[in-house]
């Protein structure tokens, strides 16, 4: 690809966490945002030597550090009925999380999908170029390909751009996908998800 950010590995074989592994009937339904904030901080902990992200261990992930971590995480972004289905819900969460273990140095900006697919490519390709991985959410599709992703939160962990096509690696369910921004975006509702940018604040 043509950028490509460190897999998030657990018990040395996971891409990120998959949320069919929590116990918790509401975890495994709803707990997608609260995996992507705990996947990103797990990220950055390794990437940026942010370690206060992460309580544990952030260069031997495991099962059980990780579900003791999103409990951690689940206060700031809990499984509620209509998920959190907004861009700036996540980012209330996420930074509740930040400033709940003294962070200061992680920034944040909505960018809805429903601006246009030319701005959200470039802050996703720019994000990624930056090294930090982008949050994403998707809500109803018309397509049977993201039905999988259908009001659900995951990260974007790398591209692969060519004349026709802006290709996206899309991490979630301990895995990943490829598959093309622009038919991710193309919902065919009106309302949109979006990512959420991140960026390190100069000290």
């Amino acid at each position: 690809m043509t950028k490509e950010l460190a897999e998030i590995i657990i018990d040395g074989k996971y891409t990120g966490w998959n949320q069919d592994m929590f116990k918790s009937r509401w975890m495994k339904l709803g707990g997608c945002g609260a995996v992507t904030a705990c996947d990103i901080c797990i990220y950055l902990a390794l990437r940026f030597n942010l370690k206060h992200l992460y309580p544990f261990d952030c260069k031997t992930v495991t099962s059980e550090d990780y579900i003791a971590f999103s409990e951690k995480m689940r206060p700031f972004l809990y499984p509620r009925i209509s998920g959190i289905d907004k861009l700036e819900l996540f980012e209330e969460g996420f930074e509740g999380y930040l400033k709940s273990v003294g962070d200061t140095s992680v920034g944040m900006e909505c960018i809805s999908s429903e601006q246009g697919y030319e701005p959200l490519r470039d802050a996703v390709r720019s994000s990624l170029d930056e090294d930090m991985p982008v949050p994403m959410l998707v809500l109803k599709h018309k397509s049977p390909n993201i039905e999988p992703f259908v009001w659900h939160w995951f990260y974007l962990a790398g591209y692969e751009e060519f004349a026709d096509k802006f290709i996206v690696k899309l991490v979630t369910y301990g895995t990943f996908y490829l598959l093309d921004l622009y038919e991710l975006w193309d919902s065919g509702y009106a309302r949109k998800g979006g990512i959420v940018r991140l960026s390190l604040i100069p000290r």
